[in-house]
C-alpha cells in the first residue's frame, strides 16, 4: 500500500495477480450494488443527508465537525426527518 494524500492509503493493484484483480472487480462491483440496494430500500438516508448539506451551506460553520455532532445528535431530527419523508412522498 502506498500513502495517498490525507495518509489515505491507496491500493498498488499492479501487484495482484490477474485471478486477484478479477476477484476485487467483482467485490467492488458487488458492493456497489449492495450499497445501492441498501440506499432505494432506506429513502431517508438521502434525506438525511440532503437535510444536513443544506444546512451547511446556509449557515457556513467555522466548525463543521461540531456542527454536524450538534446536528446528528439532535434529540429532534427523527421527527424532522419523518416530516420531511413525508413531504417527499407527496411529491412523487
Amino acid at each position: 500500500m502506498m500513502a495517498g494524500k490525507g495518509g489515505v492509503a491507496k491500493l498498488d493493484v499492479g501487484v495482484l495477480s490477474a485471478e486477484q484483480q478479477e476477484k476485487l472487480r467483482q467485490f467492488k462491483i458487488n458492493t456497489r450494488i449492495d450499497n445501492e440496494k441498501y440506499l432505494r430500500s432506506h429513502p431517508e438516508v438521502e434525506v438525511l443527508i440532503g437535510d444536513f448539506l443544506r444546512d451547511v451551506l446556509l449557515k457556513r460553520p467555522a466548525d463543521i465537525r461540531e456542527f454536524a455532532a450538534d446536528h446528528f445528535t439532535n434529540p429532534d431530527l427523527n421527527a424532522v426527518i419523518g416530516s420531511k419523508m413525508e413531504g417527499n412522498s407527496d411529491m412523487e
